[in-house]
């Protein structure tokens, strides 16, 4: 197989502010993977938060392409396997080669990822839109300008409650609020209170991924269930969460792609946790990835696509929360 690496700087059409990081570019690299005459195409993007720069994906990329070029694709889980027993130890990279093996493999063999993987798209749950910290007015005017049934609300500012409830007095949607790790234990139990009452469905990752203490309280008395997503980063900590959360947020890019995230959702399941899959700003060749598993999650955070300017492919889509899957193969998704 044969490895093309590409770079794209996605432009955000606003600027992208959580409690702990803020842009107005998302650096993204995208692979191809070449066999038998087809192109599989996988997405990785860059992450301050977790130390993860340009270089260091496109270095374990180089890394795994000499294996890469003496392999012949069998399948996509077999694939993961051999990268990770080869040495490639970036999360990052191997979510790029690994989504692109699920689109190389279903155009092969002439099947869409989600019936490869034994799913149907009878059922699936709406994706939400994002609304970035801003002023409150700023926030306001971001809602309105793009209708949806399902918004995901950042927070973890001075006035969290007051913005939720502006924009509740502006909308009947359902809301789910992020804190990204700004609240404190008490803050996050009595916010919960006020937030139920406002339609909130529930809250993400409030605490410190160290404040397992806190946590463990959080989860007896807030009265919303709490989701895990800086405190889930692979396949290692799900049963981690178990008991301090209702339910994790996987991140393809995160945990290493679509095999490992396959895993945690049947280990979160076996817990009687929640799933959500999320995302990291990606372009729809990574969106197009995640959505393969739409049928197998509770919740879904997939509007990267919507949130930049200069989407490099087209993939899988979302019409007001509910996604829409082209009539092709693997993931869908081909360059522009």
């Amino acid at each position: 197989m044969k490895l093309n690496i590409h770079e794209f700087e996605l432009k955000l059409k606003d600027t992208f502010k959580t409690a702990h990081s803020k842009r107005d570019v998302q650096q993204s690299v995208v692979v191809e993977l070449q066999s038998d005459g087809k192109t599989g195409f996988g997405e990785a993007t860059v992450n301050t938060y977790y130390g993860i720069t340009l270089e260091s994906i496109k270095q374990a990329l180089k890394k795994a392409e000499s294996t890469l070029a003496k392999l012949t694709l069998t399948t996509p889980e077999e694939l993961n396997e051999i990268l990770v027993k080869s040495g490639i130890d970036s999360n990052f990279a191997l979510c790029a080669v690994d989504e692109a093996a699920y689109d190389l493999y279903g155009k092969i063999h002439g099947v869409p990822t989600y019936e490869y993987i034994n799913t149907d798209l009878s059922t699936l749950p709406l994706s939400n839109y994002t609304i970035g910290i801003d002023s409150i007015d700023k926030m306001v005017a971001k809602m309105n300008a793009r209708p949806w049934p399902v918004y995901k609300i950042k927070l973890g500012t001075p006035n969290d409650l007051e913005i939720v409830r502006a924009l509740r007095e502006r909308t009947e949607s359902l809301f789910r609020v992020d804190a990204n790790c700004g609240w404190t234990a008490e803050e996050t139990i009595k916010n919960s209170r006020e937030l139920a009452k406002l339609g909130v469905e529930y809250i993400e990752q409030p605490l410190a991924p160290t404040d397992w203490d806190g946590m463990a309280w959080v989860f007896q008395e807030s009265e919303l269930p709490v989701l895990a997503d800086e405190s889930c980063v692979d396949e290692s900590d799900v049963e981690r969460c178990h008991h301090y959360f209702h339910g994790i947020n996987i991140k393809l890019t995160k945990c290493g792609g679509l095999t490992p995230a396959r895993r945690m959702i049947q280990k979160a399941r076996d817990l009687n946790m929640k799933v959500m899959a999320g995302c990291m700003t990606e372009s729809s060749v990574g969106i197009s990835a995640v959505a393969q598993l739409l049928p197998l999650l509770d919740y879904a955070d997939m509007d990267g696509p919507l949130l930049i300017e200069n989407d490099p492919a087209r993939g899988v889509t979302f019409n007001e929360g509910q996604a829409e899957f082209p009539k092709t193969n693997g993931n869908g998704v081909e360059l522009i």
